[in-house]
């Protein structure tokens, strides 16, 4: 079991789970002043699919953009996420009874929402370097949990662009604000910087010689190419980058055995409390989200409950089992999404080490 820096992990990640009201609502419980909040409607019941909202502080509330479509970021001062608070966030009334980006209830209320959490926090000093060539227009990073939340224009040219992290980052996710439709481009280290990933679709990994600059980040910059997905030069742009902590967060691949009763496990080496995979060697599978929130209901680990992030559908629970544990995941399907056989997946985890900074077992939480 790998020791941690991050004793607590929910100082910078959490999941909350909560009901809407269709009146303001102050959501507590976060553990933490998020700079990142990801909402999805879990039920749906009353008006059916509705999207993923990703709001984050330094594009600042209520302005949300969603990573089941390719839309510009839209701006909803009324219904939305429309503060940050210091253990959670306030929401609007969510009324209108219409809007697919709901957040907090519908005309008959009631409808139950998760959200996922990410602290940054630091808006000043960022590290550049001689490499540089774009200047973030503003930025919130945190180099103990190793995420950072960078806004910049695009250049038009292939650039470099810092995320002050202090080491490379292992994923770079990008999405274009205010310019076309354009896809999520999805940077994951283990497929390298000639490919991508679309976090809005179920395709399998492209060649993008003109996406990442055929270079991987370093320790001071990202790169971008000259594709208008990342780097339009009429365009404004936020990336959301992450890097690896010993018993906190983990981004790799692995193998799917096609057993639906002894699944190929894999391991991070602390209990994963969100995990995402995804299929990059094939078409027409989706970006699959567990989180230990969900009901348990395949053995004493087991989760069947799932969000897909390409999809506004409610969260499914089709009993595509998957087994989240002290020190990795394990797959209870033979899903094609998740464990078909020789088949290629990424995935990114975010979770608790039982075993503290001075290798002291963590107590019970």
């Amino acid at each position: 079991m790998a020791y941690t820096t991050i004793n607590k992990s929910t100082d910078y990640f959490s999941t909350v789970i909560y009901t809407g009201t269709n009146a303001v609502k102050n959501v507590t419980g976060v553990g933490h002043q998020p700079d990142l909040v990801w909402i999805k409607d879990r039920s749906g019941t009353n008006s059916g699919s509705h999207n993923h909202n990703l709001i984050d502080s330094v594009r600042a509330a209520p302005k949300i953009i969603m990573s089941d479509s390719t839309a510009a970021e839209i701006t909803d001062s009324t219904d939305a996420l429309t503060a940050f608070a210091s253990d959670g966030f306030t929401l609007g009334a969510n009324n209108t009874g219409t809007q697919s980006q709901e957040l907090n209830g519908h005309t008959n209320g009631g409808n139950e929402y998760v959200s996922w959490n990410w602290k940054a926090g630091t808006t000043s000093g960022i590290t550049t370097n001689g490499s540089t060539t774009i200047t973030p227009t503003a930025y919130s990073f945190n180099q103990t949990a190793g995420f950072s939340i960078i806004k910049y224009n695009g250049s038009g040219s292939n650039a470099k662009i810092p995320h002050g992290l202090g080491v490379a980052p292992k994923v770079v996710i990008v999405k274009q604000l205010n310019v076309g439709t354009e896809h999520w481009g999805f940077y994951h280290a283990s497929r390298g910087n000639t490919k991508t990933l679309y976090l809005n679709k179920t395709d399998d990994e492209y060649g993008a010689t003109n996406m990442w600059y055929d270079t991987s980040p370093d320790t001071v910059n990202f790169s971008v190419g000259t594709n208008d997905i990342v780097n339009n030069n009429s365009a404004d742009y936020i990336a959301y980058c992450f890097a690896e902590k010993t018993g906190y967060s983990k981004f790799g691949e692995y193998t799917g055995n096609g057993n639906g009763n002894d699944g190929s496990f894999i391991y991070t080496g602390f209990a994963p409390h969100w995990l995402m995979v995804k299929r990059t060697d094939a078409n027409g599978n989706s970006w699959r989200i567990y989180s230990t929130n969900d009901d348990l209901s395949h053995g004493a680990n087991g989760r069947t409950k799932l969000i897909h992030a390409n999809l506004t559908n409610a969260e499914d629970s089709a009993g595509d089992a998957i087994d989240l544990l002290s020190n990795g995941f394990k797959h209870v399907t033979s899903s094609t999404d998740q464990n078909a056989d020789g088949a290629n997946y990424i995935y990114m985890a975010f979770g608790q080490s039982l075993v503290g900074s001075n290798n002291i077992p963590c107590t019970a939480r």
